[in-house]
This record gives structure tokens, sequence and C-alpha cells, in this order.
């Protein structure tokens, strides 16, 4: 039997420390209380900083030194107001400070009655920031790239460099090399005992490095300075970007970061800004697919929607359409959450959420939200304002969205967006549940567009596939035979079909892959279809048989098509089409 008297054996000096903490924070607390008591006694504004995001620009309104010498800091600038904390608002240096502050910016300021404990908070802040002002971007040049290029064969090189690299220097390695291997995103993430790193390549995350956990100040320091972030916030999400400019191309980072278990976790996506440039005969639509969605783009006005799970290259398929239907006798207007990409002729506009939980934090009562509750609803109908030809909505995601754009789409606008279904008949099903009447969604459809990305294999190392099994065999063929002959797709011997798979090299990293392509189904609207959608009795299956005998070609059907082809593998279709 155990002995109840043995347990967790403390040592006197962990006691001693968990005591000492405990009575450090009450003292704390107990100042706080008496200051803020000061300041109502004294009829002054007061704040505990302790907990406050300052952002870069605010602390940066007054020098270190100044701060330390007038016991007085900037803890919220927006632009229009700024608010300073001080130990003594009375002190007419204070109020010098201010008059100097108003000559040069301009706005509204008050102060506020600060303890001891948020000044120190503050200091802290500053140890932070560098001592250069100016952080625009990084430059990671041609030259950059090449140091690397010869030595990031592979992955397991870059834990080697990131050894013998200094802090700045390790951030631009993990660009640059995020750049060699064409990655979409960074995830560096804290575990208990090591800092993570791994990058999303062609839609797969792959592990790439770890790094000694005591560097992760200093790696989210330079990042969150990078991407305009607060640094003593560790306790919230945030959201940032920054810029690295390249020889002949730009890269916009958008940097997120989530509190953890043993830390923060950063996300940053690389969007390249010559990836816009897809086109429309890129996207690896075609035959009747690619002359069914080109006749519904060419239609005035009516609907057509993307729809597939995050990260099936939605955004990418409206912006290709939108770069094929954009021209100088076209006003097209975007409304996207937010705008990956920079469109050159289009008109883009942001969905904007509620203001920050912060910027309202014991400011007073003439202090308000900075940010408009900008949604898609609110938005779509502003821009109706604004006399557009072509409308793209980031996304529906509520009746009142569905039904301003089905009635753009009826009085003679066309409308594109995206909605998350798995397929392009269940599209129908879920708009009528979330109470979009038959009587209005009929007429406004044009086509539905249901797409995966799927990654390519390596063209320098595939060889023929000879192990596939018996189940994954009648699967294919149960696919490949029932294509409509209306599609325009004919296989002659289904008994004689190659597929391949890829082994890797070092052309592909050795990943057996290299870039990604889509794969579609274009459902349009014929009367058989409209006649099921407006009475009120819709199946997606019913919908999708009809679409097939019409000659649509699934999505399953389309990467079995260019698995043949050789573009892609049985393995890479089954996995993003069935599972």
């Amino acid at each position: 039997m155990p002995d109840m008297n043995k347990g967790i054996i403390i040592s006197e000096d962990e006691t001693s420390q968990k005591l000492s903490s405990k009575l450090s924070a009450l003292e704390i607390k107990e100042k706080e209380k008496q200051v803020e008591a000061e300041a109502k006694q004294q009829g002054l504004a007061y704040i505990n900083l302790d907990k406050f995001p300052i952002s870069q620009e605010a602390i940066k309104v007054i020098s270190q030194e100044q701060a330390e010498s007038l016991q007085t800091v900037c803890f919220l600038y927006t632009g229009e107001e700024m608010r300073l904390g001080s130990l003594n608002p009375t002190n007419p240096q204070v109020s010098n400070l201010i008059k100097e502050l108003n000559e040069k910016y301009h706005v509204n300021i008050k102060t506020y009655l600060i303890s001891e404990n948020s000044l120190d908070k503050t200091s802290e802040i500053y140890a932070k920031i560098p001592t250069i002002t100016q952080m625009a971007g990084v430059n990671i040049t041609a030259n950059d790239l090449n140091k690397f290029d010869e030595q990031l064969t592979d992955f397991t090189k870059l834990n080697q460099l990131i050894a013998e690299t200094s802090l700045t220097e390790t951030i631009n390695l993990i660009i640059a090399a995020a750049l060699k291997f064409s990655s979409s995103d960074i995830h560096i993430e804290t575990e208990e005992k090591e800092i993570k790193i791994r990058f999303r390549i062609d839609g797969v995350l792959h592990e790439v490095a770890n790094i000694n956990k005591s560097s992760w100040d200093k790696i989210s320091n330079r990042i969150k300075l990078l991407s305009g972030l607060k640094l003593n916030i560790t306790t919230k999400p945030q959201d940032g970007r920054f810029t690295i400019n390249l020889t002949n191309d730009k890269v916009d980072v958008r940097v997120s970061t989530i509190p953890s278990s043993y830390g923060e976790s950063i996300v940053m996506r690389l969007l390249k800004a010559s990836s816009v440039g897809l086109k429309f005969e890129d996207l690896g639509l075609r035959g009747k697919t690619f002359n069914d969605l080109r006749e519904e783009m060419r239609k005035p006005n009516g609907m057509i929607i993307t729809t597939g799970p995050t990260g099936s290259g939605k955004t990418t398929t409206l912006y290709a359409i939108l770069n094929k239907l954009n021209s100088p006798d076209t006003k097209i207007i975007t409304l996207e959450d937010p705008i990956e990409y920079k469109l050159p002729g289009i008109v883009q506009s942001q969905v904007e959420g509620q203001a920050d939980d912060f910027t309202s934090i014991r400011l007073g009562d003439e202090n308000k939200p900075r940010i408009t509750h900008y949604t898609f609803a609110k938005g779509l109908r502003a821009i109706l304002r604004q006399d557009p030809d072509i409308v793209m909505v980031g996304e529906i995601r509520d009746l009142e969205t569905a039904e301003t754009a089905i009635n753009a789409a009826l009085t003679g606008h066309l409308m594109l967006s995206t909605l998350h279904t798995n397929s392009a008949a269940d599209t129908i099903p879920r708009l009528l549940s979330i109470g979009v009447q038959p009587f209005l969604l009929a007429p406004s459809l044009n086509a539905i567009i249901g797409q995966r990305l799927l990654r390519r294999l390596c063209p320098h190392c595939k060889i023929k596939n000879d192990k596939l099994d018996n189940k994954t065999i009648t699967t294919i063929l149960n696919a490949l035979s029932t294509i409509s002959p209306e599609s325009g797709h004919k296989i002659n011997d289904l008994s004689d079909l190659t597929f391949y798979v890829a082994k890797g090299c070092d052309k592909c990293h050795r990943l057996g892959y290299k870039g990604r392509i889509g794969i579609y189904e274009v459902l349009t609207i014929n009367p058989a279809i409209e006649k099921i959608i407006l009475s009120g009795n819709v199946s997606a299956n019913e919908i999708e048989k009809i679409a097939v005998d019409n000659g649509m070609i699934t999505m399953l059907q389309d990467g079995l098509l260019k698995a043949v082809d050789g573009i892609t593998s049985v393995e890479e279709v089954l996995a993003k089409v069935l599972d």
C-alpha cells in the first residue's frame, strides 16, 4: 500500500520563490490601488499599463532618454489622438512636452497617471526596439538567395546553417529557404524544449528545422518588429505584415501570432506579387469544362461561385477570372478578407472586424473604436452604389450576404464569390438551407465550380506506377467508365492505362512533387436543374447526376484524367477528393 505521507517533494528554495512571487504580486496590486486612488483624489485619469498593448508607433513618439528623464511615455497613438502615461502629469516639463508633441503631430493628447510598475513595463519594450528607426522591409537580394542556393539542396542542411548564423541572419535564412523551396507558409512554433520550424510546400507541411528554445524571445521580437506587432502582447492573437524586396519581385508576408501552451505560434504567409499573374488558361481547366466556364464568364449578369475546402485554390481561380475579364471599359470591385494580392486596374476593398478589445481599456468616455465593422453584407451594399459591372465577394457567409449578392446578380451585375462545400452540387442545398428563396436562386446562378489543388509529379524523376492494388484499380475504372459522351472526353481502352509516381530528386528537393494544378467540376444551370431548385425538394446527388449526364466531368474524373496524362499521381487524386 502506498505511503500516504509521501508526495511531491518541494524544496525550501522553490517554496521561498513562490511565496516571494506571490508577495511581490500582492505588493504591486496594492500600489496600483494607491495610484488609482491618488488619481481619483487629484481628478486625474488613471491607467494600468501592465497588460496594455503598446504599439511600436506609440512607444517611439517619445525617446527612451526623454521618457526616463520625464518619467513619461506614450502608450497609444492612432494618428488622430495620443495618450501619455506619467508618474507626475502636473510636472511643468510634461506640459512643455505636450506642447511640443501638439505642434509636431497636431493630435488630441490626454495624459494619465501611471504607477512605477507601468513605467517599468514600458522600459522593457524600449529594450526590445533596436536603434534603427526605419524597418520598412527585409532586403533579401538575389545574392542572399544565391549564397544559400548551393547549400540548401534539401531540408537537412537548414539546421546546420541556422547553427552557423546570427539571429538577424537566422530570420533571413528561414525566409530565404522558404522561398528556395517554394513554401507558401512558414510555421514557427514553441514546444516544451525547442522551437520547431515547418514549411508548407504545395499544401503539405514539412518539418525543416529545430532551434534552441532560448532563442525564442529574440526571434519573436524580431518578427514582431518587422511586422509592426505589439512587442509586449503574448497572450492575445495579433496580425501584421511586412515586405521582402527581391531583385525582380516583391513578397508580402502576412504574419499571424496566437498564444500557445509553451509561448506563441507564429505563421508567416508568403504572398509573391508575381503569383497574381496566373492566367485563366493556366488554371488546369480543359475541354468542355474550360469552354462552359468561359461562356458563363462572358455573360453580363448572374453569379459564379467557386467552392471547396480551405486551401483548395478558390481565391486563385477568382483572381484568374478577374484578370481575364479586366479591361478599361469594365468596372470591377472586390470585397476581400483579407486582400492577398493587389490587382492592377481593379478596386479592392477589405472587410474589417470589430475594434481591438484593448483600444477601449479605461481610456475615457470619448474613446471610441477605431475600426468600423465593415462586413461582407454592408460592404457589398456600399459597392453596388459604386456602379460596378463585375463584383467579387470573398465569401458568402450568411443569408444577408447571399441575398444581396443574388439581387445584384439579378439586376445586371456579374457576381463572383466562394462558398465552403464539398462539391459543386452541394452548393445549391447549402444556399437554400441558409434561407435563400428558390425563386431567386434558380435564375441568378450561372455556374458553380467545385475544385481541389493537387501536387504535380516532378517531371525529372517520375516513373511508371506498377503497384496499384485491386481496390484502387476498381475505383479508377468505376469513375472513368461513367464519363458521359457529352463531355467530349473518351478513353479508348480502360484496360490499358498507365499511371506514374515520383521517387524524388534534387530538382524537387526529394519530395517527388513540384508545383500544383487544379482539378475542377463546373456545374452550369440548365432547365432540368432550375426546375429542381424551384421545386424546393433539392438533392445534391440528383443535381450531380443531371449535370454529369449533360457532360460535366467530376473532380474525381478530372483528377484521374490528369493522372493518366502523368501530371499527378493516383494517390494524390484519391487523397484530395475521396478522403
